[in-house]
């Protein structure tokens, strides 16, 4: 069973983040909070831990898995990206957006679109998500916590726990989050192309 670590939502605790980052280290899967809703996440090198991932979205190698950034430093690692789309990028981080775009070598084949070869691209704006970024130091692999059936994500600690607790090895609580994911943008193509309407405003980045 999940350990369940209740943190602050404004100011998490230092030490359980830490606590959090060390069993993702080994290879631990984890529900965490974010700006938009809770998420599952787990190691970007750590090919059973997203295996376990996908097993529980009961998504395939064709469902592109988001990568969780701590700032658009560390996005220049794993996709490349052009000075238009890094003024984008720019407004739009940290907050509650995906974005689609073309991924380097260093993103692991599993983890790509295997027909496409882009990934999914996003810097949290919520402390506790921020937070264990900074802590662990890297990426993490992302998905949407939102159980096949489900009509929308879980988003309490305690139901996440009840749910799939068995399934997961740690739990960061930090209260309700909302649960309207994240807005999606495709940066691949000539021009940016909302793929999915969310909760970021798509009228902010000055697209239609």
């Amino acid at each position: 069973m999940a350990q369940l670590l209740s943190v602050h939502p404004v100011n998490p605790q230092l030490r359980l983040l830490r606590q959090a980052a060390q069993i993702i280290d080994h290879g631990g899967l984890a529900a965490i909070p974010t700006d938009s809703c809770y998420a599952l996440v787990c190691h970007l090198d750590d090919k059973p831990a997203v295996d376990r991932l996908r097993r529980i979205r009961q998504i395939d190698e064709r469902h592109n898995l988001t990568l969780l950034c701590r700032d658009l430093s560390e996005i220049a690692n794993y996709a490349r990206v052009d000075n238009l789309q890094y003024r984008l990028l720019k407004n739009a981080t940290p907050g509650p957006y995906t974005f689609i775009l073309e991924a380097t070598k260093e993103v692991p084949r599993r983890l790509s679109h295997p027909s496409r070869k882009t990934i999914g691209i996003r810097v949290p704006e919520h402390p506790a998500a921020n937070g264990l970024l900074q802590v662990f130091g890297q990426p993490v692999i992302s998905t949407t916590l939102q159980l096949p059936g489900d009509e929308i994500p879980l988003n309490d600690g305690a139901h996440i726990l009840e749910r799939i607790g068995h399934e997961l090895d740690v739990v960061i609580d930090a209260g309700s989050c909302g649960i309207e994911p994240t807005t999606i943008v495709d940066l691949t193509g000539k021009e940016a192309v909302v793929l999915r309407r969310g909760r970021g405003s798509v009228e902010a980045l000055g697209l239609t």
